[in-house]
């Protein structure tokens, strides 16, 4: 009985739903736009509208040539003075000023002072209107912001990192050294380099050093070659003939 309510309930072989789900296609697209015939193109092309120019009077508008904006006298002075600066300082660094109040500038101004090295301030638009016509255009990215300058006629890189470590507003951008444009680490660098008088005295030692070894080879070979012919002289001589045979007979 359980067979024949299986064989019941089962769906036979083929059978189908009752209902189908038929998807249908879209519909061509049949109106197209007709194309425009050419007399038709003609008329249009002949009575499009054309507005009229414009009558401008003379200098109603600005000129279309650019204007040369001429520079005040007083960026002329700053000018002079940057390029004297750069003409007699060996050292010319750049330095940010992040809020330092004047006191603090002060004390800075007080210590650079005492290892030669002045602080000038310019507005930056002058320096880099000016190293923008000069060979040290590559600075001009340095003048960003408020920023110093402290420039020396010699190069005392060692004393003003010693000086900008107590303060720690100031940051050192790069500066320019002997018309070498130096980022931080190269300054770095120079300020553990001897000075010129060290470097002088270790030259001088070691040119003595190899004058003297030179000069000791050269001495060599004469002395010994000398020494060998004396000793030749030696043997020729009657005196030491006698002792030499005597010595040849002995060992035969």
């Amino acid at each position: 009985m359980a067979a024949t309510l299986c064989l019941r309930l089962l769906p036979q072989q083929g059978w189908l739903p009752l209902t189908q789900s038929v998807r249908h296609g879209s519909k061509a697209v049949t109106r197209h736009r007709k194309p425009v015939h050419i007399l038709r193109q003609k008329l249009m092309a002949v009575t499009k509208y054309i507005p009229p120019t414009r009558l401008v009077p003379p200098g109603a508008y600005p000129s279309q040539t650019s204007r040369v904006q001429e520079e005040s006298p007083f960026a002329l002075i700053l000018k002079k003075a940057l390029q004297k600066l750069f003409q007699e300082c060996r050292m010319l660094a750049v330095v940010q000023n992040s809020a330092s109040n004047a006191e603090d500038m002060m004390m800075l101004k007080y210590r650079l002072h005492k290892h030669g090295i002045r602080v000038k301030f310019f507005p930056n638009k002058v320096v880099r209107s000016f190293l923008n016509d000069s060979v040290y255009s590559n600075m001009a990215p340095l003048f960003s912001g408020p920023t110093v300058m402290f420039v020396s006629e010699e190069p005392r890189v060692k004393e003003m990192l010693k000086t900008l470590r107590s303060s720690p507003q100031m940051t050192l951008l790069g500066a320019c050294i002997d018309d070498t444009l130096l980022s931080v680490d190269g300054l770095v660098s120079y300020s553990k380099l001897p000075s010129v008088s060290v470097a002088q005295g270790q030259l001088v030692s070691g040119l003595t050093m190899l004058t003297s070894h030179t000069a000791s080879l050269l001495q060599r070979h004469p002395a010994y070659l000398s020494a060998l012919l004396q000793q030749h002289v030696k043997q020729l001589s009657p005196d030491a003939a006698g002792p030499a045979a005597a010595a040849e007979e002995e060992a035969t």
